[in-house]
């Protein structure tokens, strides 16, 4: 395992585009995809089989019916040789499930907000193209789930102000907004 500057680099500007991706789903920010994957990257993960596009439609139907959610990285194993890389990255994902949420939405409301956890892996490959790192294919797998009733301890009647939001409305939009304006990612 090589840890030089140049490796160092490389992880650093890949543990970026893994934080990008968790920020654009729990956000609903699907319009920065496209500075994820590649145009052509594949991704299969449970049902979802086809290019990126195809999982960003088939994610709006799971996740924007959801109250909120939040994906955690955990660790992340590296294999870099030259402009490709093979990463596996742990990962936690928590979904809020609204008790009115559209019976034939994939995660139906059943008269109750409920919790749903799913713990998993992406196994990525990343290319460098034209010096920007992307993911080229994805898959993901599930480790574990977990459903339970849901308890907020009132944090859902809070002030909109104190919460996270999706979309624009959300205090790390001005992140992004930078990020874009650069032009990383």
């Amino acid at each position: 395992m090589a840890n030089d500057a140049a490796s160092l680099l490389v992880r650093a500007d890949i543990l970026d585009i893994l934080a990008l991706y968790c920020h654009a789903i729990d956000r609903r920010r699907w319009d920065l995809m496209g500075q994820v994957f590649h145009p052509d990257a594949h991704f299969q993960f449970g049902a979802i089989d086809g290019g990126w596009q195809h999982f960003v439609v088939a994610a709006q139907a799971v996740i924007n019916p959801l109250r909120i959610s939040q994906h955690k990285l955990g660790q992340t194993l590296f294999a870099i040789a030259g402009d490709v890389a093979m990463t596996e990255t742990y990962m936690v994902a928590y979904h809020r499930v609204a008790a009115d949420a559209p019976a034939d939405a994939v995660f139906p409301g059943t008269g109750q907000d409920r919790d749903i956890v799913i713990a998993g892996r992406y196994i990525d490959r990343f290319e460098r193209r034209d010096g920007e790192w992307r993911i080229a294919r994805r898959v993901g797998v599930t480790d574990w789930r977990q459903d339970a009733d849901a308890s907020d301890g009132g944090l859902f009647d809070a002030p909109q102000a104190w919460r996270g939001d999706i979309g624009g409305g959300d205090a790390a939009h001005a992140v992004t907004a930078l990020l874009h304006r650069r032009g990383d990612g």
